[in-house]
């Protein structure tokens, strides 16, 4: 390689010296290669080829080579790319992860209760046609490049520029070198299987690198006199290196391009080969060691570059650093491709206000809650200035999976093992709809249906229906406490079983971007029966099923109310939160009922749930949360009365959750608790837990004062949590100083 070098710095010298006459400047050109996170070496060769003193006048590039060379040829130094590719966080960005703060709480939920989702076209099981819609890369090019956001005409760049994609529909070669510069670098480097493919002026476009991914021909056809050529492209491999579905499609490329690179070296006069066959087209965790191999392989050619610079004869300008897009304003809202989704969809989705300033930040924000809906193949937008502010040309490409079946499984100690399964309907009976049924079967059979029509900022409206069963061995204590029953010393536990069939109609608005208020009618089937009774006490003592003799019932009663929420959620994870704010207030007024045990009077139930997490330091994280809860009215009703005891992210009605207790251990129609829980993530998405809750519960405790006294009961847990694939793994040791026995709590997979 320097030999190579030294021949081409000898052959331009001989070349120049054979003139009589003082010869034109020569007009340099670079080409980059495709080679995925290979393509980081790029940054450290510009570096040297700066270094040395060279002036590029045209670059060419495919894939990452043409991610690299827009941005150098827009402005940045290769200081400052380096500088910006390593404080960037590249896995992240390619896998499109969004926060939770993304979505809206029916995502949310959503999001959180399924293992795997496949779309179901036409009664067939399909796959996504990309890993990743590259949605984050897309927003991070839109702002790095904002600075030349009005040059269509990419030889009007600071550097002239082009770069090469492939349709995939023609199975063409397209050369890129007018449009909007982030789309057409995009395009060129959406790799197959890796990435969603983009449309471009109405051609499907996929990485360049698959037809050429060295493109220096059209380089030299653009009237250059020197090439430069950073190849990081490398060889076929053997079977051992084909480890993941990115390396065989890599290798497939090859084929044609492996043996087409010996002319294409041929035609570069300088050229750079790192040495990174060690890596991989995904290896961007190893970025620093990739852009020193790109430094270390053009340092072996820096003679002949600073003899090409002596010949060049350009005075160094100083540079002037690239300014950031720290903040716009966005004048007006153009919306391209939403045939299925209203406008009023996706603003309210977007969360911002047009003619007000804002930051970048929250455009992109804006945009990944978009994205998150899982509504649209691809986003991309333009910014067009006009006047003091931007036009913001969004363009959708709908995703064409209405229908999605989703799978999931679940274990803990109260529902024992389930099994969902759950077909979910986009755009069911009007757009902006969706609607999903879960069918879980397990040791309880249950189901969830749910409607809802997302207006986003505007009023939204759903539809619930769910059936929830279980049965637990409780104290007869607690069942004294809320229902009639025998005073009997030889009963101590019986199997209490619980069914609710609940049905919800509501309308929901966002305010202030964040919270989310709820008003909505309830009716709600509540029985709670017990086998056990019957075997001990004399018939007739306790109202029987009309279906069967066996049966004692609690009970059995229709209840309709009407109720209101507000919710905020910005946890970053609903099980393992490090950061962010929580509140969940609920009031529901009872106001009918089919009155099985002959006592109801209109009465009211409120509660409130507040939390924050935060990080303390390195991996170690805090959550603090407190609730309470209160009922209000004469009502002798204690069907609905809090319970707190045992372990859950989900359990239902009133029943609390409360470590140190086993399940439905601390009955009282009122109650306050305090919850502390540090979380060591001691590897990534494994968690060491340590927890503590106090708690006072009883009847009345606002009005007595007792919420305001010394706790009652307290409770401690040392606990392993684990994000799997199916959910969270979650394993807890809980005890209490008030009682002499502890109690294990196991969780597998998400709540539902």
């Amino acid at each position: 390689m320097i030999l190579g070098g030294t021949f081409a710095f000898l052959m331009l010298s001989a070349t120049y010296g054979q003139s009589t006459t003082e010869p034109d400047p020569p007009k340099v050109g670079v080409v980059l290669s495709g080679g995925g996170a290979k393509g980081l070496a790029h940054i450290g060769a510009l570096k040297v080829i700066e270094e040395a003193g060279v002036k590029i006048d045209y670059i060419g590039g495919t894939s990452m080579g043409a991610i690299v060379g827009a941005l150098y040829a827009s402005g940045y130094s290769a200081k400052e790319l380096d500088s910006l590719f390593r404080n960037t966080d590249l896995v992240n960005l390619i896998q499109d992860n969004y926060p939770r703060g993304a979505k809206s709480f029916y995502e949310k939920e959503d999001s959180e209760r399924y293992a795997l989702t496949l779309p179901f076209n036409d009664f067939k099981i399909t796959f996504p046609k990309g890993f990743s819609g590259g949605q984050n890369i897309y927003n991070e090019l839109v702002g790095l490049l904002y600075h030349v956001r009005n040059v269509r005409d990419f030889e009007r760049l600071p550097i002239p520029f082009f770069c090469i994609a492939t349709d995939i529909e023609t199975g063409g070669e397209v050369v890129l070198e007018s449009g909007y510069l982030p789309e057409a670098i995009a395009a060129s480097g959406s790799l197959p299987s890796l990435f969603e493919p983009i449309e471009v002026n109405g051609r499907l476009l996929i990485d360049g690198g698959v037809l050429n991914n060295y493109p220096v021909e059209e380089l030299k056809a653009r009237g250059v006199d020197i090439i430069i050529g950073v190849d990081v492209q490398h060889g076929l491999r053997d079977r051992e290196e084909l480890l993941s579905a990115a390396e065989i499609l890599l290798q497939i490329n090859n084929f044609r391009t492996v043996g087409a690179m010996k002319d294409k070296a041929g035609l570069t006069d300088i050229y750079i080969k790192p040495d990174i066959d060690q890596y991989s087209v995904i290896d961007f965790e190893y970025k620093e060691a990739i852009i020193k191999e790109g430094e270390d392989a053009a340092r072996l050619n820096l003679h002949a570059l600073e003899g090409l610079a002596e010949r060049q004869e350009v005075l160094r300008a100083e540079h002037i650093p690239v300014p950031q897009l720290d903040s716009l304003v966005v004048n007006r809202l153009i919306l391209e491709g939403n045939d299925n989704y209203t406008r009023a969809y996706v603003k309210g989705k977007l969360r911002f206000s047009l003619a007000e300033r804002m930051a970048y930040t929250d455009l992109t924000q804006g945009i990944g809650n978009l994205a998150a809906t899982g509504n649209f193949n691809t986003i991309r937008y333009k910014l067009k200035s006009k006047g003091m502010g931007e036009d913001l040309i969004l363009q959708l490409r709908e995703s064409q999976d209405r229908t999605l079946i989703r799978v999931g499984a679940h274990y803990d100690d109260l529902y024992k093992s389930a099994a969902m399964i759950n077909i979910t309907q986009k755009r069911l009976l009007m757009k902006d709809d969706v609607g999903s049924f879960d069918l879980i079967l397990g040791d309880n059979i249950r189901y969830n249906l749910q409607y809802y029509i997302d207006k986003g900022l505007y009023w939204s409206f759903g539809f619930n229906s769910r059936l929830n069963e279980f049965d637990w061995d409780i104290n007869y204590g607690v069942i004294q406490s809320n229902f009639t029953v025998p005073d009997d010393p030889n009963i101590n536990n019986i199997d209490l079983e619980i069914s609710d069939f609940t049905n919800q109609i509501y309308v929901q608005t966002v305010l202030q971007e964040e919270f989310a208020f709820i008003l909505g009618l309830e009716h709600k089937l509540l029985k709670y029966s017990t086998t056990t009774l019957n075997e001990i006490l004399p018939e007739g003592q306790l109202p029987l099923s009309p279906e069967s003799d066996t049966r004692t019932f609690f009970e059995n009663s229709n209840f309709y109310s009407t109720y209101g929420k507000l919710i905020l959620d910005t946890y970053d994870d609903s099980y393992f939160p490090s950061r962010g704010l929580y509140f969940n207030g609920d009031f529901h007024i009872y106001l009918f009922s089919s009155d099985f045990n002959d006592n109801f009077k209109e009465f009211s139930i409120g509660k409130a749930r507040i939390g924050a997490a935060f990080p303390l330091f390195g991996d170690l994280s805090l959550n603090l949360e407190t609730e309470g809860g209160f009922k209000l009215g004469t009502s002798p009703v204690t069907s609905f009365d809090f319970v707190l005891g045992g372990f859950g992210n989900d359990l239902i009605n009133n029943f609390v959750p409360f470590f140190g207790y086993d399940f439905l251990s601390l009955p009282g129609n009122s109650f306050v608790k305090a919850y502390a829980r540090l979380d060591y993530e001691f590897s990534p998405k494994n968690h060491l837990l340590l927890a503590a809750n106090i708690a006072n519960v009883e009847d009345d405790i606002f009005r007595t004062g007792e919420w305001f006294t010394a706790p009652n009961f307290t409770g401690y847990s040392l606990g392993y949590g684990w994000e799997s694939f199916l959910g969270p793994v979650q394993i807890y040791y809980s005890w209490s100083p008030e009682i002499s026995e502890g109690n294990f709590f196991f969780s597998v997979g998400y709540w539902f």
